[in-house]
């Protein structure tokens, strides 16, 4: 072999050793690649949403950040989807236990490629639903990706997520806009608002279903979800409320170190509306029997958000828990 050939020959051998060093150098929690994907997805009402029109939606390009965590072949993901202020820093902590675990997240930004920063002020923005179909063309990206196993992929989400990852079950849904050929093998709402009732909604994905929440919750409140939770217990669904005290909206953001509750000034709550769907996928205000809006008198201000360093990294452990049972992690 030339002289030139065994240099070459030997950096190479050298870069790939100092690489595979660092590699098994790095923190559990790192990832060892990102990767940042455009989603094609849909901007439409509920009404569009509910009845399958397609057809009358805009088209529109979300993004998502995939984190390969450390590990070798088809690794399990955790698909996260924020809440009304968008990606912020608690979606961080979740990203780094996870990836510590060895389980890759996919982050999804539904608003970013919307125009769009934060619509608790203005929850009429942006459809509800609209998470959902994120979520499924997500689901498109991540079926085919070399490095996912597409049997163990769960959905997790926060608030307006936590709602987006809770109705992601549904079969009806899944038939209308899932066309990716795959399921979530569960679901993880956190502090979802439970508050509006959808035709065949307790017809749920044979999955299981864990939903986290705070006693105190006024922006969301967790009574919503009692009642949701017995209705798809009493169609023999595997539904779990786990709920904790003094633990307003937005408790995990104890995991950064936060303990303070304070009012989420202007932000708007549905906790005292009751929204079902009518005919023709029109929601409704189930006191007054008509289309419901933002501008409702259910509809009120000033919710209290808020971390517990405690009840999150209790939260933190029966997720982590949880996901190495389903997902057979040693």
């Amino acid at each position: 072999m030339p002289t030139a050939f065994r240099v070459i020959a030997a950096l190479t051998a050298l870069c790939a050793s100092i690489m595979l060093a660092n590699a098994q150098a790095l923190p559990k929690e790192v990832a060892t690649r990102a990767e940042i994907y455009p989603i094609p997805s849909l901007t439409l009402s509920d009404q569009q949403f509910l009845s399958g029109d397609a057809a009358a939606a805009k088209p529109v390009t979300v993004a998502g950040e995939f984190r390969v965590a450390q590990g070798t072949g088809k690794l399990p993901v955790v698909v996260l989807m924020h809440g009304s202020s968008g990606v912020g820093a608690t979606m961080e902590a979740w990203v780094h236990a996870f990836n510590a675990m060895g389980i890759s997240t996919f982050v999804i930004d539904g608003f970013t490629g919307r125009g769009l920063t934060v619509v608790g002020p203005n929850q009429a923005l942006l459809g509800r639903l609209n998470l959902i179909v994120d979520i499924y063309r997500s689901l498109e990206i991540l079926a085919k990706h070399p490095r996912v196993d597409p049997d163990r992929m769960v959905l997790m989400g926060f608030s307006r997520g936590g709602q987006a990852t809770l109705y992601a079950s549904l079969e009806r849904f899944n038939k209308l806009w899932n066309k990716s050929g795959v399921q979530f093998a569960a679901y993880i709402p956190f502090y979802p608002d439970c508050s509006t009732t959808y035709v065949g909604d307790a017809e749920v994905a044979a999955r299981p279903i864990r939903i986290f929440h705070g006693a105190p919750d006024d922006y969301n409140p967790v009574k919503s979800c009692k009642a949701f939770v017995e209705r798809l217990k009493a169609a023999g669904r595997d539904v779990v409320l786990t709920e904790y005290p003094e633990s307003a909206h937005g408790f995990d953001s104890g995991l950064l170190g936060v303990n303070t509750v304070t009012v989420s000034t202007s932000a708007q709550t549905v906790r005292n509306c009751n929204i079902k769907e009518g005919d023709g996928g029109v929601l409704m205000n189930g006191e007054t029997n008509a289309p419901f809006t933002y501008k409702d008198a259910c509809v009120e201000l000033n919710p209290h958000v808020g971390g517990n360093p405690t009840t999150a990294a209790e939260s933190r452990n029966a997720v982590v828990e949880f996901l190495q049972a389903l997902f057979k992690l040693g």
